[in-house]
Formats: structure tokens, sequence, C-alpha cells
């Protein structure tokens, strides 16, 4: 099929399919993930190019709308960010060795799922790089199995993600509105009552184009350099933000500050969302054709434990995150957004900010996710040298 008409397709399919509410309970972004993972599965492909033009539009976005109060509450709040992105991250690795071993499964097949069930492809990639050490040491000429436990992981780590920060509101009463209410006051104060952040631009700021585009290129642009900057780290090992993280953090340095000298980099909110569910939505399609192909032929030779391993992984730390987030009384909608940071999901940050139609609860997953980020990354490397 043209790759063309298959993107378009995806997207509306997708869409339909997440517009479906069963007990007020939707998917709907992600709807487009299980769409595009069964045209994956058929042999469909998207050029790379467009899940990661998705990603960094989505982070960079994120960052931008969340900038104004990320500082604030970070500085107020690091300790409990910190906290639970490691516990997410550790349980989730510590789950993984005495399940996999439970169920006799590989240890590069365990650790690919591992970062599936997160949803971290620089997990991925240190996975990949990692357990083909592994092997290459012991001798062993086979393949890395790693992309291929992501794979099985990666559609529940999403969609699960997805689920949970929409029911777990119901389940501990949260009323919303009235939640999101109180959110917005604790990080804007006295802000309350401005119009619409991003589109009062001082009169002494000079503005080069009016619908924000041009912030939004050079949040990327220089999200992608920073992103490509490897920090080395003991044993040989190394770190980056990659795609994911530059973007973020450039957008939340100048969704902050706003300006450089006289030229405003402020850009009108409506533009910001717009960008950041078209961000979403192309991550998605290019995310769920990639995990599609062959998806179906592994889960089937490999069993259905694969499958129930990264649903403990997904969940398990999520739950023992929450309940965490109540002893430190955390509010719960900004325990939802650093759950979405401590699992590195950006799917669950749009079903989130959906579920309350605010961004403030991006300025709490901003704040977890590059601890997260770390944790998994070294937690990938951990396991496969000590497995």
């Amino acid at each position: 099929m043209n790759s063309f008409l298959a993107i378009f397709l995806i997207v509306l399919l997708g869409y339909l399919l997440g517009s479906v509410s069963i007990k007020g309970l939707s998917l709907g972004t992600s709807g487009i993930l299980l769409v595009a993972l069964v045209f994956g599965h058929f042999g469909v492909t998207i050029p790379a190019i467009v899940k990661n033009f998705g990603l960094a539009i989505f982070v960079g976005s994120v960052g931008m709308i969340a900038g104004p109060v990320f500082f604030r509450n970070f500085k107020k709040k690091v300790y409990a960010f910190l906290l639970l992105g490691v516990v997410i991250v550790v349980s989730g690795s510590l789950i993984t060795v005495a399940a996999g071993k439970l169920m006799n499964v590989s240890f590069d097949l365990a650790i690919g799922i591992f970062t599936g069930a997160l949803t971290s492809t620089p997990g991925l990639a240190a996975a990949t790089e990692a357990t083909s050490s592994v092997l290459a040491a012991r001798g062993v000429e086979t393949a890395s199995l790693a992309s291929v436990g992501y794979g099985i992981a990666y559609p529940f780590g999403v969609v699960g993600v997805v689920l949970f920060v929409q029911l777990f509101p119901k389940i501990v009463h949260c009323n919303v509105p009235e939640a999101t209410k109180q959110l917005h006051e604790s990080l804007h104060g006295a802000e309350i009552g401005n119009a619409e952040e991003g589109e009062d631009k001082p009169d002494h700021y000079l503005s080069l184009e009016p619908f924000g585009l041009l912030p939004l290129a050079f949040t990327v642009v220089f999200g992608i350099l920073l992103g490509m900057v490897n920090i080395p780290l003991p044993g040989g090992m190394s770190f980056s933000l990659g795609t994911a993280g530059g973007p973020l953090f450039v957008g939340l340095i100048v969704g902050h500050f706003g300006h450089i000298g006289r030229v405003s980099l402020t850009a009108p909110s409506s533009t910001m969302k717009v960008m950041r569910e078209l961000g979403l939505c192309l991550f998605l399609l290019g995310a769920g054709t990639e995990a599609g192909a062959g998806f179906l032929e592994v889960l089937m030779a490999q069993g259905v434990k694969l499958f129930l391993l990264g649903i403990l992984v997904t969940m398990i730390p999520m739950i023992l995150a929450c309940l965490l987030a109540k002893l430190i009384r955390l509010d719960t909608l900004t325990t939802l957004g650093s759950v979405c940071g401590g699992m590195t999901s950006t799917p669950a940050l749009g079903a989130l900010i959906s579920l309350c139609g605010s961004e403030d609860v991006a300025a709490s997953y901003a704040a977890t996710y590059p601890f997260a980020l770390i944790c998994v990354v070294l937690g990938s490397q951990f396991m496969a040298l000590l497995w």
C-alpha cells in the first residue's frame, strides 16, 4: 500500500476506534496504535522519519506548554519526582528478573519486554547494545531478541497506561474538574484569569511570525542537537536524551523564558495543542506499524507468557507508584502526571491532558521523565550484565 495513503487511513480508522467510549473509558489517540499494529502485521511500512518527526514535535510542544510552570513545580517537589521515577523503573526491573527467570524467558527477550512495557526507545537501544555485547562475550552467535521482546510488550505498555490514567481517578473517587482547578491554582497562583498562556506578547518583544511555528522549529532543532549529546557513565556506558528528551527540555526552557533578547519565542496555545496532537498521532502510527511486523508470529511461537510478563512489568510499578504518592501526599493529577513520566509514556500523557482538559499535568510528567529515562537506560544495561 502507498505509504502516504496508509498514513491517513490509519489515522482515520484510529480516531474512529479511539472515539468509542465504554463506561467512560476510551483509547483516544492511542486507537491509532492498535490500527497501526494491524497494518504493520500485514506488511504496511511507514518511513521512520514520520515517527521521529511526530515524537519531536509532540514533546517539544508539551515542553513549551509546561515551561511557564515547570521550574516552580520542580523546585517544590523535586524529591517526590525523583522517588517516583526511580521506584517505577527499579520495581519494573526487579519484576522482569524475578518473573523472567520463573517463566524461563531468555535474558535478552526479557530485557526487551522490560523496555517495551515502559515504552522506552532509548532503553531499547541500550538493551539491544548491551545484550548483543553479552551474547558475543559468551560466544553465542544468535542475534539479540531484545527488539522482539520490546515489540511484544509495547502495545500493552501504551494501551495499559492510557487506560490506567483514565480509570484511576474513578477508583479513588477523584473529581477531575475540581482537581484540575486546584492543580491550576497551585501552579499558577495569581496568574489565574489571565488570557491563554503564550498568546500575550509584551510590546517590547519582536514576533517574527504569528502562528508559533518558528519557536517550535527553534525548540526542535536545538532539542535534537541536545539529544545527540552522549554523556559518559561509569563502566563504559553512556546516556543521551535522544529525540524524546532533548526537545522536551529545550521546550521547557523556551516556554519558561519566552524570548531571546528582543525576539519573542512565545506561541499561541492553540497552535501548540494542534502540534501536540499531530505529533502524538504520527508517533503512534509509526511505532505501531514497526511493532506490528512479526508480532503475532513471535507471540505464537514464544507463548502468551511473554505478553503476561509485559502486563506485570507495566501494571505493578504504576500501582506501587500510586501507593507511594499517597504516602507522600501528592494530589491525584500530579501523581498521574508523574506516573506517565515514570513510565516514559507520551501517549498516556496525551490521554491525561485530554481527560483534564489542561496541560498543567505535563509539569509533573516533565519533572519525573528524566529520572526515569536515566534509570531505564542504566537498568537495561545492568540487567544484561548481571543476568
